[in-house]
């Protein structure tokens, strides 16, 4: 099993994953809130260059070379916020040495990955639309196309609303759950998803609803891939049920958020 370890930085909590061990790398806390990725990074790496997205719930992934390229052309693609500009996407995969990717969540799950082999990382900002959009897949295939092997990635899937306490429609469980039981009825894939070994569907005493666990559908997307369960390790925290530690949309019906970052290595 890997392991995962509560580390402080200045009295603040931060979580981080045994099979990320190489990398600097973080769950943080709200303990961190309102602290930006551009001072989070200084906690993991302070020469790392620091990217992040407008996070739409989407399936884009891009490189910190492609958000240049698009802050620069400008466009529909790009939304200020404040004194900075944004482009839109849900997902970062590194191409250089010390580049800080992040991604803020409050229930989705954040997805730290990194290739041993090539030392490049992702990012990745996978809630239920994303997942059933296969962003982590998507991810994958880019680092792929950037030299990475399916065995040489190590992933881990941080602190998230969990299964138990995450009710969503019937509709939305068929959505999510088509990405590993492709078909197009929705009632035949919520009964298949709920045979499956540790399915990632609960019952629900609501009629026509259920409940999701996210993360779990994630890994398997993962094995479908050809990624083995030792490959992939899944943070034992709930956002929602761990109110001290973490903000949950669910739970406070408020857009605050944590952030969850990982640094390229520069071997």
């Amino acid at each position: 099993m890997h392991s995962w370890h509560w580390r402080t930085w200045e009295g603040l909590p931060y979580l981080t994953c045994s099979l990320l061990e190489p990398w600097h790398h973080g769950f943080f806390t709200q303990q961190f809130s309102p602290s930006t990725p551009f001072e989070l990074t200084k906690v993991l790496h302070p020469e790392a260059s620091v990217y992040r997205l407008k996070q739409v719930h989407g399936n884009t992934v891009l490189t910190p070379q492609e958000i240049v390229t698009k802050l620069t052309a400008g466009g529909d693609e790009v939304d200020r916020e404040g004194d900075s500009a944004l482009v839109s996407g849900d997902g970062l995969v590194t191409h250089q040495p010390l580049q800080a990717v992040w991604v803020a969540t409050a229930d989705c799950t954040p997805v730290l990955i990194a290739d041993e082999k090539t030392a490049q990382v992702a990012a990745v900002h996978a809630g239920w639309r994303g997942t059933a959009l296969k962003i982590v897949p998507q991810a994958i295939t880019r680092m792929q196309a950037q030299g990475s092997k399916l065995e040489d990635l190590r992933i881990a899937m941080g602190p998230a609303i969990a299964g138990e306490v995450y009710q969503v429609s019937e509709q939305v469980a068929a959505e999510v759950g088509n990405t590993i039981i492709p078909h197009n009825d929705e009632k035949l894939i919520v009964a298949a998803l709920h045979e499956l070994p540790n399915s990632p569907l609960l019952p629900d005493p609501e009629p026509g609803r259920v409940r999701l666990d996210v993360r779990r559908v994630n890994a398997l997307q993962m094995e479908q891939l050809g990624i083995s369960p030792e490959q992939v390790a899944i943070a034992p925290y709930c956002t929602y049920q761990t109110p001290e530690h973490f903000f949950s949309y669910r739970r406070e019906m408020q857009k605050k958020v944590q952030w969850s970052g990982i640094v390229s290595y520069d071997f």
